[in-house]
């Protein structure tokens, strides 16, 4: 992999790219950066150029100050700059979380720049709205963290106390089996929110979201072949938000895994693999 660096919509970010051929991006959640993709990026990059990006906010990527740097359409703005800057006048568009949510907004504002879009473990924005904003008391539940997220500093203090100690519970508590990742790849995440204004950025999405609710239709229904992956024990989202995903989508695959939490692409890897390449390459197998 290398690592490289790229100016769009007055920002730098930073992303690890490998392979050659049709461009896919991955957009990591969080709290993630590219290094979320690791089980990912050396299958799919045998057969595809593999962009793995620090979305603005996130590790070395710059980190603009304040809120309003981190609406939905402006982060949305960063994909579809960063596609054109490198060269191409499409690409697969793969999001995690909240890589996912941008994902969506990516694949609804920009339409003629995505020619595939796969979506792991986040419902269709409208979906998510109807939740949050309507009687979903279970969602409600499970989303109890990004109304606290909007409490002014707490949170950064709260999490940067012990940035070790935050990283191995989060994940433990969001895997199936309870398991945390290695020590050597919880330090890669803890190097990774030590950056300066990390905490803050990457929290800002949570509170934008809230404040700009609603700042974007989403009613349109997306034109290109759209892949969602789900796994069924996710704690942080219910999987009833993925029952009306087709009226959004015009060409829709659901793949439910039962095994599987939130971190899908940690879970089980190889379905997730297996099921992204042959979505890829369906245009080619149907000629």
């Amino acid at each position: 992999m290398v690592s490289k660096f790229i100016d769009v919509n007055g920002i730098r970010l930073h992303y690890m790219e490998e392979g050659s051929g049709e461009l896919v991006i991955l957009l990591h959640g969080f709290p993630e950066f590219w290094f979320g993709w690791r089980k990912q990026i050396p299958v799919l990059s045998q057969h595809y150029r593999v962009v793995a990006l620090d979305m603005r906010g996130y590790n070395l990527s710059d980190k603009p100050i304040g809120i309003s740097q981190y609406k939905i359409d402006i982060l949305a703005r960063d994909i579809a700059e960063l596609i054109r800057h490198l060269g191409n006048s499409e690409a697969i568009l793969v999001g995690h979380d909240w890589g996912a949510a941008v994902a969506w907004a990516t694949a609804t504002l920009y339409p003629e720049l995505i020619s595939k879009l796969g979506i792991l473990n986040v419902p269709h924005p409208a979906e998510m709205r109807k939740a949050l904003l309507g009687l979903n008391l279970s969602q409600w539940k499970k989303s109890y963290y990004m109304f606290l997220f909007q409490i002014p500093v707490l949170p950064e203090w709260a999490i940067g106390r012990d940035l070790t100690k935050f990283f191995t519970n989060a994940f433990a508590k969001f895997s199936p089996t309870g398991d945390a990742p290695p020590e050597q790849e919880i330090q890669e995440y803890v190097r990774a929110y030590s950056q300066p204004g990390a905490l803050t950025s990457t929290i800002n999405y949570y509170r934008a979201a809230m404040r700009h609710m609603g700042s974007l239709d989403f009613s349109k229904q997306l034109s290109m072949p759209v892949l969602m992956l789900w796994g069924e024990q996710d704690k942080a989202l219910g999987k009833e938000l993925t029952y009306n995903t087709k009226q959004y989508c015009k060409d829709l695959e659901t793949v439910y895994d039962p095994a599987s939490g939130h971190f899908i692409q940690y879970d089980n890897p190889e379905l997730v693999n297996r099921k992204l390449l042959e979505f890829f390459g369906r245009d080619e197998k149907e000629k």
